[in-house]
């Protein structure tokens, strides 16, 4: 008594249930997106040092992470090198590729009265709070603002 048969008609128990998980996910999905509860973005202090990155690959792999303003290199990367910053790099360049942009614009590092740091490419929307890869990380996007002026980067709470 009380066994379906395999094959046989799902009990109307379970599909209420399954409709209520169903729509409690998309109520706590739609919640929690208006009140930005969960999602990480750019940190709320107000800007202290900014720099527009213009980044070119080089014949010889290297990379180099010029300022945009005037053209003043600020760092080349060679292989096998700050291969965190190389890669974050590499993951927005292709971020604007496969939306169909061009590496022209370039990229903006910013470093925030609260000490956080954020990489914010202003064509994709994209923003990346350099804060949560830890601080070894952070620093070494931190050493490519103006005056190499080292904050104390903060990880995000």
């Amino acid at each position: 008594m009380g066994e379906v048969a395999e094959g046989g008609p799902i009990p109307a128990l379970a599909l209420i249930g399954a409709g209520a998980l169903l729509g409690f996910t998309m109520l706590a999905v739609v919640v929690g997106r208006t009140e930005r509860i969960g999602l990480s973005g750019n940190p709320g202090g107000n800007p202290v040092a900014s720099v527009a990155l213009r980044v070119l690959d080089r014949p010889d792999g290297s990379i180099r992470i010029e300022d945009a303003a005037d053209a003043r290199l600020i760092e080349t990367i060679e292989p096998g090198q700050d291969n965190f910053v190389r890669a974050t790099l590499r993951s927005f360049g292709q971020s604007r590729l496969r939306a169909g942009l061009t590496p022209a614009e370039p990229f903006r590092l910013t470093r925030y009265d609260d000490g956080s740091l954020a990489l914010i490419d202003d064509t994709t929307g994209r923003s990346v709070n350099m804060g949560a890869f830890g601080p070894t990380n952070a620093l070494a996007f931190a050493k490519l603002l103006p005056g190499n002026a080292l904050p104390d980067v903060s990880v995000p709470r």
